[in-house]
C-alpha cells in the first residue's frame, strides 16, 4: 500500500470511528480532509504569529504541571512553549500526518497521541492546564460539546480555549470558507462551555479576521485558585 493510500485508509477509518460527529442534519459537516493536506500543514507553522502565540505564552507563564494541545496540528505551539522549564507539554491531534509533522520537529513521539479529541485515551485529571487554539469550531455542535467535556475531565486545574466569535455578535451558524466552522456569538460560546464547567471567564485576543474576532474561553475546574 503507498502512503498515498495509506493516509485515504485511515480517513475512512477515522470518519467510520467518529460515529456521525462528521456531519448532521444541521448542515453541520466537519472537513477532515485539510488535516492530511501538505499546503494545510504549512499553514499552520505561522498563522498565530503576533497574536494567539503570544497569549497563549501569557495565560501560561509561570505556572507548572502537565499541558495537552489538543488539535496540536504540527506541534508549532507546543515547540514555542517547550522554553518553558516547569511545562511539560503534550499534544494529540486526529491526524497520523499533522502528528508526523511534529515529531519530524523533534518533538518526542511519547508526548503525542493521534485520537479524537471528543473520546481522548488519557486518565482522568492527568494534566494541570489544557488548552486548544482555532479548533473547537470545527467540530460539530454534539462534537463541540463532547469536546469540552472531554477538556473537562483530563484537566485537573484551567483550560484555555481560544475560538472565532461573530464580529456582528449573531448566531451565524454552520460557515463555508476554507474549511466550514461555527460563526455564532460570545454568548452561544458561554453557554457550550458552560455546559461543563461552572466557571468561564472571557478575554479578547488580538486575532480576527473578516467575519470574526478571538476570544478566549478561561474555564476553571471546581476549587482551583486562578491566582
Amino acid at each position: 500500500m503507498s502512503l498515498f493510500e495509506f493516509f485515504k485508509d485511515f480517513k475512512r477509518k477515522i470518519k467510520r470511528q467518529m460515529n456521525g460527529k462528521c456531519g448532521n442534519s444541521n448542515g453541520e459537516n466537519q472537513d477532515l480532509d485539510p488535516y492530511w493536506d501538505e499546503e494545510f500543514a504549512d499553514s499552520l507553522e505561522n498563522w498565530g504569529e503576533g497574536n494567539v502565540w503570544d497569549e497563549i505564552q501569557f495565560l501560561l507563564v509561570g505556572r507548572e504541571g502537565r499541558v495537552l494541545d489538543i488539535a496540536c496540528g504540527t506541534g508549532k505551539t507546543i515547540d514555542l512553549l517547550s522554553k518553558y522549564p516547569n511545562l511539560t507539554i503534550y499534544g494529540c491531534d486526529i491526524s497520523d500526518f499533522l502528528i508526523k509533522k511534529a515529531i519530524s520537529k523533534g518533538i518526542r513521539e511519547e508526548f503525542l497521541d493521534i485520537c479524537d479529541a471528543t473520546h481522548t485515551n488519557y486518565e482522568t485529571n492527568f494534566f494541570d492546564f489544557s488548552y486548544s487554539i482555532g479548533s473547537l469550531e470545527h467540530f460539530t455542535s454534539d462534537g463541540i460539546s463532547q469536546c469540552i467535556n472531554e477538556s473537562y475531565r483530563v484537566t485537573k486545574k484551567i483550560s484555555f480555549h481560544m475560538v472565532p466569535v461573530s464580529k456582528k455578535e449573531k448566531d451565524e451558524g454552520w460557515t463555508k470558507t476554507i474549511q466550514g466552522f461555527h460563526n455564532n456569538s460570545t454568548d452561544w460560546w458561554f453557554k457550550k462551555f458552560s455546559e461543563s464547567y461552572l466557571t468561564v471567564y472571557i478575554l479578547n485576543s488580538k486575532w480576527q479576521d473578516n467575519i470574526s474576532k478571538g476570544k478566549w474561553f478561561v474555564c476553571i475546574k471546581e476549587g482551583v485558585n486562578i491566582a
